[in-house]
């Protein structure tokens, strides 16, 4: 997201009258405690709604009009959960849960901008941050802390805007107006501080890279690759390389933003930048625009992408106008089939599908 290079602290009063409309509408987390309705009642309907292809996991986003992350019955086209709350198979907010209390949530629970399902030592974690300051590995489906820190809360001078779990159960961080990456000691238990860095300009997404066993991080201008070195108790660190992203328009910045694994092929990444959707060819070290479905895939703005090797589906987020904040949206797209999700009075900034890996 963006806000010209400027505090968002300035925006919080717009935000907080769109968050009114649906925050109260949502289920409470402890209703979902055990990840959702059971088969056959409605958040599981017989039938899905026509065009859906069976076997389509759920969806997960980050809904910042209300502070949530949510995840949403991919049968459904429509999401209403005022209208009706089944639609929502589990959610998550700090606010308000103890377990939390200090990371202070009230102030850098702000514009949940990260969400990633990820699997360690067979627990299911949720990797998410908000770019006040808040970042946290969560539990699934307990919402208990693994791992958080706030990162300067109450601004956005730092602005965690991807996080991503290493094997060793350590957590990495890419800020994006801090300009760096680091590495937390997280398997140290659910407050640890310690954390190795380094500087990468716009630093915007993180993913670990299991056969290179390296951590791939996006910038305004590169993708990077980090050996992630030392011991869990002390990591480091290492720059081992860097590619230019593509550039639309000579002597800008690409502004390089979303980074995803493609499900299926893992020689390949999922890279947008402000213009564009790339995979990246891990291989030959080129950016390509050869996958299935680009036609529709690629276009400027992309704010998340990814798809689900099992349906074929590829869903992406693009901000949509006229809503409180300029990279917000209500829709997920969704391609091969082309379809839309819609959130009825939602903030979505990133949409995921659910395949904790």
């Amino acid at each position: 997201m963006s806000a010209g290079g400027l505090s968002r602290r300035g925006l919080l009063i717009g935000a907080a009258g769109a968050a009114g409309a649906l925050a109260g509408a949502l289920p409470s987390a402890a209703a979902y405690a055990a990840g959702g309705a059971p088969a056959g009642s409605p958040a599981h309907p017989a039938t899905a709604a026509p065009g859906v292809p069976p076997g389509t996991p759920p969806v997960l986003v980050t809904e910042q009009a209300s502070k949530r992350l949510l995840l949403l019955d991919p049968r459904r086209r429509v999401w209403d959960p005022a209208a009706d709350p089944a639609v929502v198979r589990w959610q998550f907010s700090p606010l308000g849960d103890p377990r939390y209390q200090d990371l202070r949530p009230d102030a850098s629970w702000v514009y949940p901008c990260e969400a990633k399902a990820r699997v360690h030592r067979k627990r299911t974690l949720v990797l998410t941050t908000a770019s006040f300051g808040f970042v946290a590995a969560v539990e699934y489906p307990s919402g208990r802390r693994y791992w958080g820190a706030a990162l300067g809360p109450g601004d956005d001078l730092l602005n965690p805007h991807s996080a991503e779990l290493l094997p060793d159960g350590n957590v990495a961080v890419a800020c994006s107006t801090g300009a760096l990456v680091r590495v937390y000691a997280a398997s140290l238990g659910p407050d640890a501080t310690r954390y190795a860095e380094d500087g990468l300009k716009g630093a915007h997404g993180l993913h670990w890279d299991r056969a290179r066993r390296v951590l791939w991080a996006i910038g305004d201008d590169d993708l990077v690759a980090y050996a992630v070195g030392g011991t869990a108790a002390r990591p480091t660190l290492t720059r081992t390389s860097a590619v230019a992203l593509p550039v639309a328009v000579p002597g800008r910045t690409a502004g390089g933003h979303d980074l995803f694994p493609v499900a299926g092929r893992p020689g390949r990444l999922w890279v947008t930048t402000g213009a564009a959707v790339f995979q990246y060819d891990k291989r030959s070290g080129d950016f390509v625009r050869d996958y299935a479905g680009h036609e529709l895939v690629d276009r400027a703005s992309v704010k998340a992408v990814g798809n689900d090797p099992r349906t074929g589906q590829v869903l992406s987020t693009v901000p949509e106008k006229g809503l409180e904040e300029t990279w917000w949206t209500t829709k997920v797209a969704v391609h091969r089939p082309t379809a839309t999700y819609t959130l009825v009075n939602g903030g979505i900034y990133k949409a995921r599908w659910w395949l904790p890996r």
